[in-house]
């Protein structure tokens, strides 16, 4: 055990303090900007940006992962030394805004730059800490900006000072780490997780897998089922695919495991279920508020959009899902449902509550989103924090830790998640300035259409390609950032609408969560498994065929999300009827004789892509009546038949 791993029990505590104490302030100051706006969005960022990465040091202190190589007392020096620089970039910044934005803005002095670049060199060691992958990115796209004389061809540019490239990652508050992102992930952001931390605290998630399991006991496919119920319900909390399969997996996996379900296919049950957790509204993944920030519209419009394709994403998954139950024949007598307390309860009417406040703010009394949360948060959060005095009162022997603890985790879950979320998007923002300052989006841009003529299905293709490629290396979020930045332009160029392009970018960046072969979610569900991490992202990828065909339909049926109403309900019939034949053709089984069950299935799915693709209607409506046959027959002559799998099965 290195000198590291076991630091001093009073340093320990010292640290432990400081860092709930940072957590506090930074709570209430964010509390008050949701109630005020005072001071507005800019000061905002050039104040708590540097608290982020206070909170983010003190936070790998406390948890002995800082410097793990390092001696203990190497690791609080260099911690003090970030503090303390933190600290003196945060009142430097808010001291001289008005300064630097009127007086010297344009020919900023040299306290300004160097302020600026001390905050962006502790941007970028978070980066190299938490997303390897970005840094060297960055690095890359910085070097660029300066040597780019060296370059040839259509890249080529004069190359850029330093003292550009500085002011632009710092100063200039329109692509440094001051910037929109950062300033969008602690406004409106900010206040949906501070929603999300008080579920979290007082033990929604919880409450939510308690349900699911009283749902398995019910029937033979509510099992696997219930892993697509509890993903859904805690996605809308977590806002990440690796947090839900984590949060929901540790319960599920090994309860489809135990009822007989192959280690690989629970697996991947959980990591197609995850994934949809960032498609589904009121509280969609990061990528989807930065696309209402890039369309220059309201969050609201994005979630009125955003409900059909999760729909359609999740009917998927729950038919596959339940196609492969038919096959395993899970048995449930080992799955034991834990009894319901009335604080259970609570709980879930406060999810469902979060749920339809949040909608009902927005969309009735046409609040601003932030509003429209904090509003929530307050209504929401006295209601758990009654509920959980009166528990209190009603169990003599708690203790104090009983009675503060949900407290401290708010806290704790709310700083840490909006800490981290910022110094995220302050990494992209180097990016996004880096690629805004050198002119790539517009050279790229030119270059697909060049190579794409003015065939929009080349074009698309092309762009999928692209994005698969940066989900690869990079999350969701820089991977539509950089989708839309270089992409989108090109395609809405050529007349497709934004909303198409960027919903288009979106599910791009949610493929990017189980792209091959860096996937989190699958090798988070597979560790759980103790599964093969290939096999679980390869059986995912065929269980979340529906974000394939929403790609697609999202071209082919523009109406899903041009505008809320009955064209979008339409073109959402005709999608989710395609995506459930698609997924018919992948996992059902029409013959035990494969030179049978091949052809119909082969039938099905071309079918099945008229109905996504043919232009006219009247055709799509036609070819959805073979699809209900085919589907008909499977639920007829199928369902009951025993299948048993395969022994040894993963």
């Amino acid at each position: 055990m290195t000198a590291a791993a076991a630091p001093p029990p009073r340093a320990r505590a010292i640290t432990q303090g400081l860092y709930f104490l940072t957590a506090v302030f930074f709570f209430v100051y964010l509390f008050v900007y949701y109630w005020t706006s005072k001071g507005g969005p800019t000061l905002l960022a050039i104040t708590l940006v540097p608290v982020t990465f206070i909170l983010f040091t003190l936070d790998e202190l406390r948890k002995n992962e800082f410097y793990p190589r390092l001696p203990a007392i190497a690791n609080y020096v260099i911690a003090t030394v970030y503090v303390v620089i933190s600290i003196a970039v945060a009142v430097y910044m808010f001291v001289e805004y008005e300064e630097i934005g009127t007086v010297r803005a344009g020919i900023w002095s040299v306290p300004d730059l160097t302020m600026g670049a001390l905050m962006v060199v502790l941007i970028m060691e978070y980066t190299r800490k938490r997303h390897m992958p970005l840094l060297v990115l960055n690095v890359l796209l910085i070097l660029y900006a300066v040597y780019g004389s060296l370059v040839p061809g259509m890249f080529f540019h004069p190359g850029l000072s330093w003292g550009r490239i500085v002011s632009a990652m710092s100063v200039e508050t329109s692509t440094g780490v001051f910037s929109s992102l950062p300033q969008l992930a602690l406004t409106l952001i900010g206040s949906f997780i501070l929603v999300l931390a008080a579920l979290r605290a007082f033990g929604c998630v919880d409450s939510i897998l308690k349900a699911s399991k009283q749902i398995a006991v019910r029937s033979p496919h509510a099992l696997p089922q219930s892993a697509v119920f509890a993903s859904m319900a805690v996605g809308t909390v977590s806002g990440s695919g690796a947090a839900n399969a984590i949060t929901v997996g540790s319960a599920t996996i090994p309860a489809m495991i135990g009822a007989g379900m192959p280690r690989s296919v629970a697996a991947a049950i959980e990591t197609a279920s995850s994934l949809g957790g960032q498609l589904m509204p009121p509280v969609m993944g990061i990528a989807a508020f930065l696309m209402a920030e890039f369309l220059g519209r309201s969050y609201f419009d994005v979630v009125a959009r955003g409900y059909a394709p999760a729909i359609i994403y999740y009917v998927g998954v729950s038919v596959s899902v339940y196609l492969l139950s038919t096959r395993y024949r899970a048995r449930l007598g080992t799955v034991v449902a834990e009894r319901m307390r009335w604080t259970d309860w609570m709980n879930i009417a406060a999810f469902v509550g979060v749920v339809g406040g949040l909608i009902a703010v927005m969309a009735v009394l046409h609040l601003a989103p932030m509003f429209a949360a904090l509003y929530v948060f307050l209504a929401i959060g006295g209601a758990l924090v009654s509920a959980h005095l009166v528990a209190i009162a009603w169990a003599p022997g708690r203790s104090w830790r009983d009675l503060v603890g949900p407290f401290g985790r708010f806290v704790d879950y709310f700083a840490n998640m909006t800490a981290d979320l910022t110094l995220l998007l302050a990494t992209l923002s180097i990016m996004t300035g880096a690629l805004v300052i050198t002119g790539v989006p517009t050279k790229i841009g030119a270059l697909l259409i060049a190579a794409a003529g003015v065939n929009l299905a080349a074009l698309v293709i092309v762009a999928f390609f692209f994005g698969a490629l940066l989900g690869t290396g990079l999350p969701p979020a820089p991977t539509y950032i950089i989708t839309a930045l270089v992409i989108a332009p090109a395609i809405i160029k050529v007349g497709v609408d934004p909303w198409v392009v960027h919903f288009f970018a979106f599910f791009l960046a949610v493929w990017g969560e189980v792209t091959p072969p860096t996937s989190i979610s699958a090798a988070v569900t597979s560790k759980i498994a103790e599964a093969s991490f290939m096999q679980t992202l390869f059986r995912a990828i065929t269980i979340c065929v529906s974000l394939f065909v929403l790609m697609a339909g999202v071209f082919t049926r523009p109406e899903l999300v041009l505008e809320p109403g009955i064209a979008q309900i339409g073109a959402m019939l005709l999608i989710l009827t395609a995506t459930i034949g698609i997924t018919f053709s992948i996992q059902a089984r029409f013959s035990d004789r494969r030179v049978i069950d091949v052809p119909l299935r082969l039938a099905l799915a071309a079918v099945a892509l008229v109905v996504l693709f043919h232009p006219e209607r009247q055709v799509a409506i036609l070819a959805c009546v073979p699809v209900g046959l085919f589907v008909g027959y499977w639920v007829l002559r199928r369902r009951n038949l025993p299948v048993v799998a395969r022994a040894g099965a993963v």
